[in-house]
């Protein structure tokens, strides 16, 4: 941060109404910003009552806890990251998953690494195409940097343009990723603002984070490609474990080890100790301390999910009590967690620094004996998908028709956007259709609901072009099928993420501060929420951000920080 710019106008922190505010002389120069990844209120309450994450259960002496934190709906780690940096919600951010649809902008110039294939852009009118914004449109996604070039270690130079959706009312120029959203982000605000800004996550796309513009409101970002080809790292966990050679051995990526994903992760937790120590994220050179850094870590979802051949991961019962391997999880990301605020203890800037911890998203089903996936286990009653059965009322590049295509969006939710062109495929003959493939007496898709036309628009802008009115990026239909069924098809899981459901979107959410004093907020908030609260401790305003603007975003409750709250 431009020295003391923000410092001069950030007040006290305090907690909420009524309650004394802390030292006049203590100020928030720093807010670190942590998503564990599909960590529940749940697995918080769990782990810090057995003591299996003593570094967060600390952090609770001086913290705000809410117990009632929702993610955004879908609950995809896009749209869950962009509501907790943005305050807002796909209606307005635009970001519905990594892999959507767009009726308006044109095919990339060259396919995808995932298969969303290269076309023409056709200028000044709508072109329609699978928009992607994960590891496929890295330069090589099989590479730890994503393919930049040597002595480069990712991040925005990892983008292969060719690979990204095209504007056809923009000249047919591609769509970075922080221009595909919407609305600005706290990292935004606080970079105009004077503020140094760092972000570590999974890809080279989710730079998303610094959008609009031009990429340059990230001063520092950090982005190891997570579905790359596992190599050795120069790195040693919590535990004492080394990563070179890697523990699990050489899986299809880091997230088909219950070690690798935490050798993984530890490349981004070394990159925020040298941020605490005034450094850049490889420590290569010397920078501001941020007023603005985080990361995500994956370890946590990965147990709640994996299986692999000699073990698997999830829950032991519907209380969430963990496996051993989750657990495991748990305690590696506490651990970190707890290397970041001794190096800020070290440094002097604990007192300074907010600490924010929730999740992009949480995972479904928690009762890991309720996981249905299409065939799997064997003898499931789950036959096919939403989208199988709609699958010649898609877009070629959305449909499972296409053989060599991305495939559709579908996790533990189907998103889907017609082709109403087809003959039988507007909008109320497509929900017929699905009804009469999977009745509730033999529910071969495990439709729990179908949300379609008023019950679409509650939530989110109304479908269709926008010379109708539409929104290009809405489905036309949204399936929500029963708890713990999935889409996947994939054997090597038993959780998902995506859906609407409890076990999706009810996350962890912490603030801690030295200064505060403890608190248990039961009220129903929102990780969206998030983001206006971060500007409002830095002294700067919350309705700088354009989503509070225009969904009226609210600041977190239980906490106070100016005489104002």
């Amino acid at each position: 941060m431009k020295k003391h710019i923000l410092a001069a106008s950030v007040a006290a922190l305090a907690v909420a109404a009524g309650a004394a505010r802390a030292d006049d002389d203590t100020k928030i120069n720093h807010v670190l910003l942590i998503s564990i990844d599909g960590m529940h209120a749940l697995d918080f309450i769990n782990c810090a009552s057995n003591s299996t994450c003593p570094n967060l259960a600390g952090l609770t002496a001086k913290g705000v806890n809410y117990l009632e934190a929702s993610t955004s709906k879908p609950s995809d780690s896009f749209p869950g990251l962009m509501a907790i940096v943005s305050g807002g919600s796909p209606r307005t951010v635009g970001a519905y998953y990594d892999v959507a649809y767009d009726r308006v902008l044109a095919p990339p110039q060259n396919t995808t690494g995932n298969g969303v294939a290269g076309g023409v852009c056709n200028p000044n009118t709508p072109n329609g195409t699978t928009t992607e914004y994960e590891e496929g449109i890295d330069l090589d996604q099989s590479q730890l940097n994503g393919g930049a070039a040597a002595g480069q270690d990712g991040g925005i130079a990892s983008i292969d343009a060719t690979k990204l959706p095209r504007d056809p009312f923009n000249g047919c120029r591609p769509v970075y990723p922080w221009n595909f959203v919407r609305t600005n982000t706290i990292f935004g605000v606080i970079h105009q603002a004077g503020g140094y800004t760092a972000w570590s996550d999974k890809h080279p796309s989710y730079s998303s984070v610094a959008g609009p513009g031009n990429g340059s409101n990230l001063d520092d970002y950090y982005s190891p490609e997570i579905n790359s080809k596992p190599v050795p790292l120069p790195v040693t966990l919590p535990d004492g474990t080394a990563c070179s050679p890697l523990p699990d051995g050489v899986t299809s990526d880091y997230t088909g080890g219950f070690k690798n994903i935490q050798c993984y992760d530890t490349l981004k937790v070394n990159a925020i100790l040298n941020q605490i120590h005034g450094k850049r994220h490889d420590g290569s050179k010397p920078a501001p301390v941020p007023a603005i850094f985080g990361m995500n870590f994956q370890a946590v979802s990965i147990g709640q999910k994996l299986i692999t051949k000699s073990a698997s991961g999830g829950y032991t019962d519907n209380a969430g009590t963990p496996s051993s391997l989750l657990s495991n999880e748990i305690q590696f990301v506490d651990a970190s967690i707890g290397k970041m605020v001794a190096e800020l203890k070290k440094t002097g800037d604990y007192h300074s620094t907010l600490i924010v911890i929730t999740a992009k998203h949480g995972q479904s089903p928690v009762d890991t004996s309720r996981y249905q996936g299409v065939g799997i286990p064997a003898g499931s009653p789950i036959t096919t998908s939403p989208a199988t059965i709609l699958a010649n009322c898609l877009p070629f590049s959305e449909s499972p028709n296409n053989p060599n295509g991305i495939g559709p969006t579908e996790d533990d939710v189907s998103l889907l956007w017609l082709d109403q062109t087809q003959q039988g495929c507007a909008t109320a003959a497509a929900v017929s259709t699905l009804e009469s493939a999977s009745p509730t007496s033999a529910n071969v898709a495990g439709v729990g609901q179908i949300f379609s036309g008023p019950g679409i628009a509650q939530m989110f802008n109304a479908p269709g072009l926008p010379k109708n009115g539409g929104d290009p990026r809405t489905p036309d239909i949204i399936v929500t099928p029963n708890i713990g069924v999935t889409y996947s098809g994939s054997s090597k899981k038993h959780a998902e993420h995506g859906g609407f459901s409890h076990d999706d979107t009810n996350v962890m959410m912490l603030l801690s501060n030295p200064n505060l004093r403890p608190a248990t907020i039961t009220s129903p908030v929102q990780t969206a929420q998030v983001a206006p609260t971060i500007l409002r401790a830095l002294g700067l305003n919350p309705h700088a951000l354009q989503a509070v603007q225009q969904e009226g975003t609210q600041a977190l409750p239980g906490v106070a920080f100016d005489s104002r709250d």
